[in-house]
């Protein structure tokens, strides 16, 4: 098969991850793999027989828009592409109208859940499931996509999202972050925005040991207005000293340098990749009873006590929050190893990298078939 993915850009984000992942999967079970985006740093991890091609994918421009889809049914042809596969709603449109201009199968996955807040943005959002195959990375997901969309609900399958677990076993090298010796350490690994939580966590700290830290490891993308109030919000319960400002963290090596790891989004996420690495990765993890964080993780009283991967806290919670830490952080050795091996065995048979990237291509294999 020759497959063409199609994202806005390639610079750093689940979705873009998940490409690079399928390209890599489609290289080595012999298969052509083709990725067109606006470019970024992620393109050089891109396997080197992929092809990659720069086009204005991110724009929202209905003239460019228009123009794009000319350039890809171009291309399409002249790469003689067998599947298009769309991961954002912008370039969908162009791939959807060269998809049907070539009656090419066409493929979309739904990252994230989109919200219509008018009819016109409910029709700009509807061109993610007018595909061949909707993939969508959750149960969550893929409720919110029917409810929108019913005429939908015969294409739609469900792949979560996959991680390459090998990446998350531990064994990476911590940061040398200036936390103090025998302090623990909890980490929030996420970009700086309001809805993924940080001034929740920051509010359950002001309740923990003076002996606890918080990381914020992440970027804020230019929303510079929101990470000085996250240190206004610090320094006025006292806790500059305590809160640590990191910026990019490689994953792998921040979840070796954590006790605990914290996802309490406050709005309701897609998928939680970050849940599922800091179960592999044996650091246990308490998350927002919020989207589809809890089908990552297992936890009362969906399971029995003795069956949990991690905690479930309501949104927003910051007593909760602080409660559920001070519960991981107070885990006895042999109950702590016994968490951790079951966490890791609930990940490895749910989110691997190998199980995402079968069930994608198998989508594939159906619809060239």
């Amino acid at each position: 098969m020759r497959v063409l993915q199609i994202i806005p850009e390639l610079e750093t984000g689940g979705a873009e991850r998940t490409t690079i992942d399928i390209a890599q999967a489609l290289v080595e079970a012999g298969h052509d793999a083709l990725v067109v985006s606006q470019g970024g740093r992620m393109v050089a991890e891109l396997p080197a027989q992929a092809h990659h091609v720069t086009m204005p994918a991110a724009s929202k421009n209905p003239a460019t828009m228009w123009a794009n889809a000319r350039r890809l049914a171009r291309l399409c042809r002249d790469e003689q592409v067998d599947v298009l596969h769309a991961r954002s709603r912008a370039p969908a449109w162009s791939a959807y109208l060269a998809a049907r201009k070539l009656k090419l199968p066409f493929v979309t996955t739904y990252h994230g859940a989109y919200k219509a807040q008018n009819g016109l943005k409910q029709q700009y959002n509807s061109v993610m499931a007018r595909a061949d195959a909707v993939i969508a990375n959750s149960r969550f997901t893929a409720a919110s996509i029917i409810e929108q969309f019913p005429y939908a609900q015969d294409a739609i399958t469900v792949i979560p999202r996959g991680t390459d677990l090998s990446r998350s076993d531990g064994t990476a090298e911590p940061y040398a972050w200036p936390i103090p010796d025998g302090a623990k350490l909890v980490l929030h690994i996420a970009r700086l925005t309001e809805w993924k939580g940080q001034e929740v966590a920051i509010g359950a700290l002001a309740q923990l040991p003076d002996d606890v830290h918080l990381v914020l490891a992440g970027e804020d993308q230019g929303r510079t207005r929101y990470t000085e109030g996250l240190k206004a919000q610090a320094a006025e319960l006292g806790l500059s000293a305590r809160v640590h400002f990191v910026g990019h963290a490689d994953p792998a090596r921040a979840l070796a340098s954590a006790d605990v790891c914290v996802v309490p989004s406050i709005r309701p996420e897609a998928f939680g990749r970050a849940a599922v690495e800091a179960q592999a990765a044996g650091v246990p993890v308490i998350v927002s009873k919020l989207g589809a964080v809890p089908e990552t993780v297992l936890a009362p009283p969906e399971v029995a006590d003795e069956d949990r991967t991690g905690w479930h806290v309501a949104a927003g919670d910051k007593e909760a929050l602080a409660d559920a830490i001070i519960g991981a952080l107070n885990l006895a050795p042999g109950a702590r190893d016994a968490h951790i091996k079951r966490a890791q065995a609930h990940v490895h048979r749910r989110f691997s990298l190998e199980a995402m990237c079968e069930a994608t291509l198998a989508v594939y294999d159906s619809l060239t078939a």
